[in-house]
């Protein structure tokens, strides 16, 4: 079940997934996997996204966009490209660029939660 304070995080190598469930979990973030059956991203309080995912995490989003999901997202990519950075803008999501280091990612969920919170 997806509560507006959850994460949904759309990672498809599950290591990678554990781990952020894992780091998320103990910053106090509720964390989903988006992939679940039964998921509404709409209800969630961010989505991390990775550029990866289904072969495109943009386009993932898009789709979401489009079919009225408006939650603060964060997309994680390697060696983003100016086309990708386009697209991120176009998307309305924030890029953290992998390898991830320390506490960025929990920083950037704590930021868009409170951006939403304050509109």
């Amino acid at each position: 079940m997806v509560h507006r304070k959850s994460i949904l995080l759309f990672i498809e190598d599950l290591p990678v997934l554990s781990s952020l469930q894992f780091s998320l979990a103990i910053e106090g973030f509720q964390v989903v996997d988006g992939a679940a059956e039964g998921i509404d991203p709409t209800v969630a309080a961010a989505l991390v996204i990775d550029q990866n995912y289904l072969g495109d995490g943009l386009a993932v989003l898009g789709d979401l966009r489009m079919r009225g999901c408006r939650v603060p997202a964060i997309v994680l990519a390697t060696n983003p490209t100016a086309g990708l950075r386009d697209r991120l803008i176009a998307a309305n999501a924030k890029l953290i660029e992998k390898p991830l280091l320390g506490n960025e990612l929990s920083h950037a969920i704590h930021a868009l939660i409170a951006i939403r919170k304050a509109a």
